[in-house]
């Protein structure tokens, strides 16, 4: 366990903006930052950082937090594991409570148990790799004859697993850690009932997360055994999911920033190799398709992408549908292809690194240009091929959402292929429109299944619904109608109007206290002549428990209780006290609350027109007023609604208790006189 004190250090040292830029691009935005969404595709930014308030808010996903939630939601961290990264960001001592114990280990969650493992499958390899015989005699000397630097290898945490049975299985159960995580990992297979290592006698490269966690492993055989596989990889668990990893990005990340381009590699060996020679912005799709979860993690640090190929014809042809994927994410792709027989890892093996810097400068090429190279070699002078290769680009350039790159790289196909601009503009109309009828029948479709799901609600509510002679007292039902509601075993259900609006107001009461509870406002309060300063914390406190009032809505009543509880101590809690709660829903609730006011900020719009509008703050006094009141009002409904309720109940019975009704009746009539006393505070009427 991490002492509390050592929490509240990392919090008060990790600054939100400075960790979230080491994962994605983010743009100074006023006193803030913004970025685009690293859980949605977005055109427009809608992620909102405060260093003012220490929090950050997705508006497209709807997500928020403070720093620690950034890392678990975006690099899945658990909790443990992100104030861990924290700390060694910030270099703060971790010192835990005490260690954990074997039991402590297979109690904990699936994920920190795999990594856990990871990490130490890291260490048991590269140890092998440098202190063990055989490590340095077939590992070491492997990665040394292909070029590799020891700093290098070092740095890529590359290993090496040892060709016996169960050397590693058997070292990771001596530290106490289970079988069934092992297996889960892919690091241990079982056979018979015995157990072994499934990467025996490989060169192991970890791969690693955006922060540095070692999410699995690739293994190379060094076996010349055709029947044995080149590569293996760790399979798919609740830590690695290989369509939302790349290899090497945790290296590349700030060189990808820093020169806005990433280049895209198919290799382990290629982006070790292109580093080594000081091209430190690329990343490899470990011998995967692209997949959108990984043009989405390349679009967090830049939309330009450009892929090395080999010489190899077939796997150049199928890289076009990641191509189209790519461009349709609204990224700028350019390829490069290198030699005949060559690929990044033996380029750069033989060349000098400005040679390699340099002919990949040189060599890119515009996709068009390269798409249109590789296909016309393929068609040759038939004028069938040819005319299919051209809409085979048009429909590529269809997919780019932006319409003046489309007009652009338009103008381009026509110059290369001596054609007329307004012939093929016709085409790319054409393939867009035939895009829209495909979208839109599919949309009709999803909409006619959401009208059937609505139709079935209604239907559901509406059977549900108490009759009419439900609400009419029993002396005034027709013999028949009483009969109706005997039979009836439906309840009547509270409006749920009465509920949002109640809902609305304590929203409305803990919104005030987070955003300015320790500003001092002026107000008259019973038996004082004059105003009097008091803190808006202190005031909304004391209003509602005069009234001994609470919250239906539990985490807004835990929030007011822990503003109480900070009166009590003769602490005035800030904002930011809630945005780093332990209570998730506390904690997200919060956020919201603050981000949310960040973004209802005067537009400099407005402002360079000189429109000059009242501001909430500058109206203090009487937002509290209203909102107190408009909570005791909405209070006093919703308990005139239940009584309303219990009524209706006791006209069904058979044997009114007169009693009961009058008793009722009395409460809800002296609950309507107190509506009308805070109407007139209000200066409305309230229905």
């Amino acid at each position: 366990m991490i002492p509390k004190e050592t929490i509240d250090e990392i919090f008060q040292t990790a600054r939100v903006e400075e960790v979230i830029a080491d994962f994605m691009s983010i743009k100074k935005a006023g006193s803030n930052y913004k970025a685009k969404s690293p859980f949605v595709d977005e055109k427009t930014p809608s992620f909102m950082i405060s260093p003012a308030k220490q929090i950050w808010k997705c508006f497209s996903s709807g997500k928020g937090g403070n720093v620690v939630t950034f890392l678990m939601e975006a690099e899945h961290m658990t909790y443990p594991e992100a104030l861990k990264w924290l700390a060694s960001k910030y270099n703060i001592e971790i010192k835990e409570d005490k260690e954990r114990t074997p039991e402590e280990i297979q109690s904990a969650s699936v994920r920190e148990n795999l990594s856990v493992i990871s990490e130490f499958a890291k260490k048991h390899f590269k140890h092998n790799l440098f202190e063990n015989e055989e490590g340095k005699a077939i590992g070491l000397s492997y990665f040394i004859e292909r070029g590799f630097r020891e700093d290098i290898i070092k740095k890529f945490d590359l290993g090496y697993c040892l060709d016996q049975s169960n050397v590693f299985t058997e070292s990771a159960l001596a530290k106490g850690y289970r079988l069934e995580y092992l297996i889960k990992s892919g690091l241990t297979k079982t056979k018979d009932n015995r157990h072994f290592d499934f990467f025996r006698g490989r060169v192991m490269f970890p791969i690693h997360s955006i922060a540095g966690k070692v999410l699995g492993f690739g293994g190379r055989t060094l076996k010349s055994d055709k029947k044995i596989a080149k590569y293996f990889n760790s399979p798919e668990s609740e830590l690695y999911n290989k369509s939302k990893i790349l290899y090497g990005l945790y290296f590349a990340k700030n060189a990808i920033i820093k020169y806005d381009m990433c280049y895209l590699v198919e290799g382990y060996t290629d982006v070790i190799s292109l580093h080594q020679s000081g091209v430190e912005n690329v990343v490899s799709s470990s011998g995967t398709s692209l997949t959108e979860g990984q043009i989405n993690l390349i679009k967090r640090y830049s939309s330009n992408i450009t892929i090395l190929y080999d010489g190899d014809a077939a796997g150049i042809k199928a890289s076009f549908r990641g191509i189209d994927m790519i461009l349709a994410h609204g990224m700028n792709v350019k390829v490069v292809l290198f030699p005949d027989g060559e690929d990044p890892d033996s380029y750069a093996k033989v060349h000098s690194d400005s040679e390699v810097k340099s002919y990949i400068i040189e060599n890119a090429k515009d996709f068009i240009v390269f798409k249109s190279d590789v296909l016309l070699n393929e068609s040759g002078e038939d004028p069938i091929k040819k005319a299919e290769l051209i809409r085979d680009i048009i429909t590529s350039i269809a997919l780019i959402p932006d319409s003046i790159k489309q007009q652009v790289y338009l103008r381009e196909c026509a110059s290369l292929f001596d054609m007329s601009e307004q012939l093929l503009t016709s085409e790319l109309a054409k393939i867009k429109r035939q895009k829209l009828l495909k979208e839109e029948k599919q949309n009709r479709f999803r909409n006619n299944q959401a009208l059937k799901s609505r139709n079935k609600l209604r239907e559901d509510t509406q059977a549900n619904e108490p009759p009419p002679e439900a609400l009419i007292p029993p002396e005034y039902l027709t013999e028949e109608q009483g009969q109706k509601i005997k039979d009836d075993k439906t309840k009547p259900k509270t409006k749920l109007y009465v509920k949002d609006r109640l809902y609305q107001q304590e929203f409305d009461i803990i919104r005030l206290l987070l955003i300015y509870g320790r500003t001092q406002i002026r107000i008259k309060t019973i038996g004082e002549e004059e105003k009097q300063e008091v803190n808006v914390i202190e005031f909304i406190i004391s209003e509602i428990e005069k009234d001994n009032l609470s919250f239906k809505d539990d985490r807004f009543q835990k929030i007011f209780n822990e503003f109480k509880k900070g009166v009590i101590e003769d602490t005035l809690y800030k904002e930011d006290h809630f945005s780093r709660m332990d209570d998730k829903q506390i904690m997200e609730l919060s956020v919201n609350i603050l981000a949310d006011k960040e973004k209802k900020q005067l537009s400099p719009e407005w402002l360079k027109k000189k429109v000059r509008i009242k501001t909430e703050e500058e109206n203090l006094e009487r937002a509290v007023n209203e909102a107190i009141y408009s909570f005791k009002t909405a209070w006093v409904i919703d308990e005139i609604s239940k009584i309303q309720e219990e009524l209706t109940a006791l006209y069904k019975k058979e044997e009114n208790d007169m009693d009961e009704i009058y008793t009722l009746m009395a409460k809800q009539n002296k609950l309507e006189k107190v509506k009308i006393a805070f109407s007139e505070k209000l200066g409305r009427i309230i229905i």
